[in-house]
């Protein structure tokens, strides 16, 4: 939803009753829309953590009601390096929400992706799930590269890049110019 943090949809187990004598009154309850800094990763945790400020937790609200979910696979068993508030910490990758269909979502230079993680090493915030843009984290993986340190030295394109609007698409002989062409 525009001008908001991300939301869940969540089914509740009612596993907090399990071996105890009271009656299970969550499981099989549903709530709509709860806010990303009510959520707790699914990792063992000695007590609850602290709630992040939700613009600590998510820089940039979803700018649209539009988006993919993605996973990216190589990324996805490594440890992650989140700035939040002026420090790193370590998180564990789970999924990427990529924004489509607003002004904001489909302009090269704004365009922004939320990469939702489990803080794994965050002191008083571990356990927290946070959604922070490409300028907030990077990825490690020794086996496929050397984790490089600092900013990286280049900035969002600016431009949109499209191969149709080429002058050369006029020109039938070029446009269809493949293996079945004589």
């Amino acid at each position: 939803m525009p001008d908001r943090c991300l939301s869940f949809q969540l089914v509740f187990t009612g596993c907090e009753s399990d071996g105890e004598e009271v009656e299970n009154v969550h499981g099989g309850a549903m709530w709509a829309r709860m806010p990303i800094t009510a959520l707790v990763g699914d990792i063992p945790l000695e007590q609850w953590p602290e709630r992040m400020p939700t613009h600590l937790a998510q820089p940039w609200d979803c700018p649209s009601h539009h988006h993919s979910v993605i996973k990216f696979a190589r990324t996805s068993p490594s440890p992650w390096q989140c700035k939040i508030d002026g420090e790193f910490y370590t998180g564990r990758y789970l999924f990427t929400v990529d924004y489509t269909e607003s002004e904001v979502a489909d302009c090269p230079a704004q365009h922004k992706q939320s990469h939702v993680l489990v803080l794994t090493d965050a002191g008083k915030w571990t356990g927290n799930v946070v959604a922070l843009p490409n300028n907030r984290v990077r990825v490690t993986s020794p086996a496929f590269w050397q984790t490089g340190k600092g900013a990286p030295d280049f900035k969002p394109s600016q431009w949109t890049h499209c191969a149709e609007q080429d002058d050369s698409y006029m020109n039938a002989a070029v446009t269809f110019d493949n293996l079945y062409n004589e």
